[in-house]
């Protein structure tokens, strides 16, 4: 039984003639006899009382005309379902991010993307860079936006947007040297964060091991790192969007130490479907940065 001869089987029903329901549905008088003929043969109930040039429907045929109104209606609802997907007035998006990203980058694209596309729920999750592709990876989250370098091959990822990071402290700067970041107290983030693993890249660079640092503290998120900064429980790695308020209050200041500009990368799946929805945000990112 297919939608195509239910849609015929309705429209004979309703004008109880199969001229009429071939005008209508723009076929051939012969197509709609025999989708008829079909639907009788194959469920061997008959549908319509042939009586002289007339038809009229059988006892067995008004029951199958309400179920197959109803599976039309069910049909036309779930082809309005997916037109409004693609037309993007109703969706779910999935996105997984990391710390510094959802916390102080991302929202504001958020925002603007909801103004566009009130219709189409958001859904955040807060995670740090490993998690985040791993998210993306296992499908729990359509789309991800991290900090580090992620090296897994069903994955890409592309520069989004740039971040700076800054060194902090609650004292007035000292002169930052290399015997100064060795016997320096260093408050982190844990491993798998892409503010430590960036930090991490930048000090080898240098020459100096991330091993050879006296870790204080290493807490799980970027606004403990920053509180236990401000307790002068000693000094600390951080995007420049995260401490910028405590900066500008003069609670924290930046030292001086050369550190790189990392990218943000958004994150997919090579071997899943990227859908509209996910193309209008990038859309909104792009035209919200220019």
């Amino acid at each position: 039984m297919t939608l195509e001869q239910l849609r015929i089987f309705v429209s004979v029903a309703e004008r109880e003639h199969m001229t009429k329901a071939a005008e209508a549905l723009n076929i051939t008088q012969s197509a709609v006899s025999a989708a008829i003929a079909t639907l009788e043969a194959q469920y061997e109930v008959p549908l319509f009382h042939r009586v002289g040039r007339h038809i009229e429907l059988t006892d067995a045929g008004r029951v199958f005309l309400d179920e197959a109104r109803a599976v039309l209606g069910r049909a036309t609802q779930a082809e309005r379902a997916l037109s409004e997907f693609n037309q993007l007035k109703k969706g779910h998006l999935h996105l997984v991010a990391s710390q510094t990203i959802a916390g102080y980058w991302l929202p504001k694209h958020l925002a603007a993307f909801h103004e566009l596309y009130p219709e189409i729920t958001l859904d955040l999750a807060i995670a740090n860079t490993e998690q985040a592709a791993k998210s993306v990876l296992t499908g729990t989250a359509e789309i991800g936006f991290i900090e580090g370098i992620i090296h897994e091959p069903t994955l890409i990822h592309w520069p989004i947007a740039h971040d700076q990071l800054v060194l902090v402290g609650a004292d007035h700067p000292p002169a930052v040297d290399e015997a100064w970041i060795r016997n320096a107290r260093w408050i982190t983030r844990e491993h798998g964060s892409g503010t430590r693993s960036t930090f991490e890249d930048a000090l080898r660079q240098r020459g100096i091991a991330p091993e050879a640092l006296h870790i204080a503290l290493t807490l799980p998120s970027n606004e403990s790192v920053c509180s236990a900064v401000e307790a002068k429980a000693g000094v600390a790695v951080l995007s420049e969007l995260v401490v910028a308020r405590a900066v500008d209050a003069g609670v924290l200041h930046t030292y001086s130490l050369e550190l790189p500009t990392r990218p943000f990368f958004a994150l997919l799946h090579k071997e899943r479907f990227k859908s509209k929805t996910v193309q209008a945000l990038f859309d909104c990112i792009t035209e919200g940065t220019l």
